[in-house]
């Protein structure tokens, strides 16, 4: 008889390296942990040394560390890396804690992440400064943002809301306590729309209150009117609801000067008016005019736009602007209301000039990131903030349904403000679809 153990051998072999193939396909995160992980991390031990120093991330020695090395070692002296304190890995990647040595400084590390990823072989490097001397790599084993799945633990709080996830695996969360206002930017089908359902289906579940400005006749933030405090659908109207926006941040100075605090966030809870947060979408039809006798009612839209941008974020109104370009060609006022949007996100543009709209003022070296974005990963983006650091972001799909349908889940969250009731939208019930039509099939003999 036939041994058919080499066979039983050879095919539990086969059927591992096709189980491990498939998993690197369609189980990436599986396939890191059991392969990837190992292997990186045993590729960083055993080349750490001589990559560092051929990417020119070393130092030399100092005197007393070359005379021992010299004398009591007998070996030869050499440039010193930065000191590997930790390494850690996760699911996503492998995170690494360094020790800089005096004269190595982070932007020198993430100068070379390019190089490094290469050298690792892994999907991204990024750099972080932790404290002074020290930084952190995060390498990224796979395409996270090819398949978004948020973390279970991110959930919306405290005017926090997870919309995205990094390239390396974190979660990009909008706070607006620390970054008031922010600007969306992208071309068309490029997933700002996704970006903005993200957003509305966090903010839903706050207790905060929701101002719509959609001058596309409200096609797009009308399906939120269960948890909307008010929505403008054209410009006139949108010109309207800003001064009365402005009118409620006058008295809420006036309330802040009562109470002698500086901040929304300094007045007693029994007192502290809610907060607001304002999106507007398509931000260009609130500056362009189709005649010359429209301009006077524009330019004072633009400039109550522009005084809250400058001093709403201390009494707890918040801007959200979207647009596909937003730059001086839009008229006057726009160059200054875009100095008062601090986070910024561009996806996908049709230019260099839009990205550079975006991102050139406060992160120059995000603008090549953005134009290499592909037509056919709608959702990813860069963003960017004043402190210089942007990150690869790609938020996870969202439905206009389902943002709808959390809206009118928390419907009872909607602040009753009396300024704004003459704004409020008219709340539609939900759609019914028809029973699908049944035709008896005939009977036959």
């Amino acid at each position: 008889m036939t041994d058919v153990t080499p066979w039983l051998e050879l095919g539990s072999v086969a059927a591992g390296a096709g189980g491990l193939g498939y998993a690197k396909v369609r189980a990436p995160r599986v396939y890191w942990s059991l392969v990837g992980l190992p292997v990186t991390w045993g590729r960083f031990t055993w080349t750490y040394g001589s990559t560092m120093e051929v990417c020119g991330l070393t130092v030399q020695p100092s005197r007393l560390r070359a005379f021992m090395t010299r004398t009591i070692a007998h070996s030869e002296v050499r440039p010193v890396p930065p000191k590997v304190r930790r390494v850690r890995g996760t699911s996503t990647g492998l995170v690494v804690t360094l020790r800089l040595p005096a004269g190595l400084e982070p932007a020198d590390i993430a100068a070379s992440s390019e190089r490094l990823r290469h050298a690792f072989g892994v999907r991204s490097v990024t750099v972080s400064e932790t404290k002074p001397g020290y930084v952190e790599l995060r390498m990224t084993g796979y395409d996270v943002l090819n398949r978004v799945r948020m973390p279970r633990t991110a959930k919306p709080r405290d005017l926090i809301v997870p919309v995205a996830l990094r390239e390396d695996g974190s979660v990009y969360e909008r706070d607006y306590r620390k970054v008031p206002h922010g600007l969306i930017l992208g071309a068309n089908q490029s997933g700002k729309s996704m970006l903005q359902r993200n957003l509305v289906k966090g903010l839903a579940q706050l207790p905060v209150g929701l101002v719509g400005i959609d001058c596309k006749r409200g096609v797009e933030q009308s399906r939120y009117a269960p948890r909307l405090s008010a929505l403008a659908t054209d410009p006139q109207s949108a010109g309207l609801l800003l001064d009365a926006l402005v009118r409620e941040m006058e008295e809420r100075f006036d309330l802040l000067a009562l109470h002698g605090a500086s901040d929304l966030w300094d007045l007693p809870e029994d007192v502290r008016p809610v907060p607001l947060v304002v999106l507007i979408d398509e931000i260009a039809e609130l500056f362009l005019v189709t005649s010359k006798k429209d301009e006077a009612a524009r330019d004072h839209t633009v400039m109550q736009l522009v005084r809250l941008g400058q001093m709403a974020r201390a009494i707890g109104i918040y801007l959200e602007v979207c647009g596909q370009r937003f730059g001086s060609d839009l008229g006057r006022g726009a160059t200054a209301l875009r100095a008062q949007l601090t986070g910024r996100v561009v996806h996908r543009v049709n230019d260099k000039q839009t990205a550079e709209m975006g991102l050139g003022d406060i992160a120059p070296d995000a603008v090549s990131a953005v134009t290499a974005i592909r037509a056919d990963r709608p959702g990813v983006a860069v963003a960017g903030d004043t402190s210089g650091g942007w990150s690869r972001v790609r938020t996870p799909e969202v439905t206009p349904d389902e943002a709808a349908a959390v809206c009118r889940e928390f419907a009872d969250l909607t602040p009753e403000l009396a300024f704004l009731d003459p704004f409020r939208p008219v709340v539609r019930s939900a759609p019914v679809k028809a029973p699908a039509l049944v035709i008896p099939e005939p009977v036959t003999d």
